[in-house]
């Protein structure tokens, strides 16, 4: 029986002696010990339609999460963890139809689908193996028809931005 304790503890301390490090977060981030910085590049609109405000609003909101969620400082570029990408898509198209109840007359789309695409570049070089490149992550709001897009994008946006924005934390920094 002593002989298994003793073996334990100094298994134990060989563990510890090797740097095992254990990770633990509030908001379910894993980032090594040594990750100090993060940066995250302009990500531009190259999508076919160009709405003024996404740019901004998807680059300002990924700083914003990671900088209220994580311990890591901001740098202009060349972070510990860095975020890099495009916006490549931006669709408007009907997401639900209804029949005609009058022999084909009034048939049309009664909801709207807004859908943004993003290609996003994640380097972490703590942890290379959580890297990804290119990977694509995509968000969509549906919204009534008779709404013209240019009134539904400013509500659509921001929740569209909020959903992109946490599914790319969590590829990146949650491991999920």
């Amino acid at each position: 029986m002593r002989l298994t304790t003793f073996i334990a503890i100094i298994a134990a301390a060989g563990m510890a002696a090797w740097g095992c490090v254990v990770k633990y977060s509030f908001t379910g981030a894993a980032i090594d010990a040594a990750a100090l910085t993060f940066s995250v590049t302009h990500f531009p609109n190259n999508a076919t339609y160009v709405s003024p405000t996404l740019s901004d609003a998807f680059t300002n909101e990924l700083i914003d999460r990671i900088d209220r969620q994580t311990r890591l400082s901001q740098v202009r570029e060349d972070g510990d963890l860095s975020f890099s990408g495009e916006i490549v898509n931006w669709t408007n198209v009907p997401s639900m139809v209804s029949a005609a109840n009058d022999g084909g007359l009034g048939a049309g789309a009664t909801m709207n689908r807004l859908t943004i695409t993003v290609r996003v570049t994640f380097t972490n070089v703590y942890s290379p193996e959580n890297n990804f490149s290119n990977r694509s992550f995509q968000a969509f709001a549906d919204f009534p028809s008779e709404r013209d897009i240019m009134q539904a994008e400013g509500e659509l946006i921001p929740q569209i931005v909020e959903d992109l924005v946490t599914q790319i934390y969590n590829a990146a920094l949650a491991n999920w």
